[in-house]
């Protein structure tokens, strides 16, 4: 089964290695900013993609979006609808399939549909009011597989927040400056089950080349009862970006989240990761990512005092809207923890997937 699978993997590439020499006339320019449909009163943007993850273990990493290995494996389909006139606008962000479910949460409802719901107001050109379900201001990654150079997505992202819902004010002090204050229900949850509100703060900084974020996120994740204690939670983020060029581009996440228990002391997880990004050409992008994750308490990892380091390595091979992305990525933890397809725990997991995006 092992020999098969890899098989299956080797001849992916290979085919699409030839697909790939024959595009290399594809004009890239095919993407247009226009609406999909032009004179429909909304604007209508999304994207589909799915993947091939072949494990050299059988096990599949231990972060969202990639859980099944060694099969073709849909992803999400997602369509945006957006308007805006004057000062108000609205998104409706709906999304079906794996990484829709696992994003949205609420599997085996129609709100599992929803990943982005929300209402727009700018009473002045220095603000903005934003009401409804919408995506997380915390982390370097997202949830679309658009918006990120690697297909897999690191355990910053799969362990940070996906989305909130409430009410958040954006306020642009300057053409560089800017503050995020948000009022929220539980985290990841369209409804607040969890007494009193998550509160989130952002300042940033934005200039051509640079831009910084600094991200506070603090509520009660857990109300004790019949003698459980409370927990509140506490997650201080930073993410930078660099253009050093019009081809290379640097990223930077750095994230720590501590749970407070009463009566029982705290427990933490931190982490950071590297980004970089080079555009060849027009037609390919290569993006590494590195990450380091310190689990002393054991709340990622299942283990105490454990840490991993990410390595990842993307290529992006573009065909106008579509994008092939042949990714390898070791998993390297400080003990036996990724058990094999023989029951076999070890420190070191190897994968390899090929994934397709479509954007419009």
């Amino acid at each position: 089964m092992q020999k098969r699978s890899l098989t299956t993997t080797v001849f992916l590439l290979l085919l699409f290695v030839q697909y790939i020499r024959a595009q290399d006339t594809v004009d890239t320019a095919l993407i247009a900013e226009e609406p999909l449909i032009k004179g429909f009163p909304v604007d209508i943007t999304g994207a589909v993609d799915v993947y091939y993850q072949h494990s050299f273990t059988g096990t599949p990493p231990p972060t969202s979006f990639t859980e099944l290995e060694n099969g073709f494996t849909l992803g999400m389909a997602n369509v945006i609808l957006s308007k805006e006139v004057g000062k108000v606008g609205f998104v409706a962000d709906l999304a079906v399939g794996p990484r829709g479910e696992t994003a949205n949460g609420f599997a085996g409802t129609t709100l599992s549909a929803i990943k982005q719901l929300f209402i727009t107001y700018s009473p002045a050109d220095w603000l903005t009011l934003t009401a409804g379900n919408f995506g997380t201001f915390v982390g370097y990654e997202v949830i679309d597989a658009t918006g990120n150079i690697n297909y897999s997505t690191s355990y910053l992202f799969s362990n940070g927040p996906f989305y909130h819902t409430g009410l958040k004010a954006d306020i642009a002090f300057s053409d560089k400056w800017g503050a995020m204050l948000g009022v929220f229900n539980d985290t990841d949850n369209k409804f607040d089950f969890v007494s009193g509100k998550h509160l989130g703060l952002q300042l940033s900084y934005a200039d051509d080349a640079f831009e910084l974020y600094l991200n506070y996120l603090t509520g009660q994740e857990v109300e004790g009862q019949d003698n459980l204690p409370d927990v509140f939670v506490h997650q201080v983020d930073v993410v930078a970006t660099y253009q050093v060029s019009d081809a290379f581009g640097l990223g930077f996440n750095a994230s720590r989240k501590i749970s407070d228990v009463t009566e029982g002391g705290s427990q933490s997880w931190t982490g950071a990761a590297l980004y970089a990004n080079y555009a060849f050409s027009n037609l390919f992008t290569l993006g590494a990512r590195g990450e380091y994750m310190s689990d002393p308490d054991g709340l990622i990892l299942g283990v105490g005092e454990g840490n991993v380091v990410d390595l990842t390595l993307s290529g992006n091979f573009h065909i106008g809207p579509l994008t092939f992305i042949p990714e390898f990525r070791i998993d390297l933890a400080s003990d036996d923890i990724f058990e094999d397809d023989e029951g076999k725990l070890q420190s070191s997991l190897p994968t390899f997937l090929m994934a397709a995006v479509y954007a419009f």
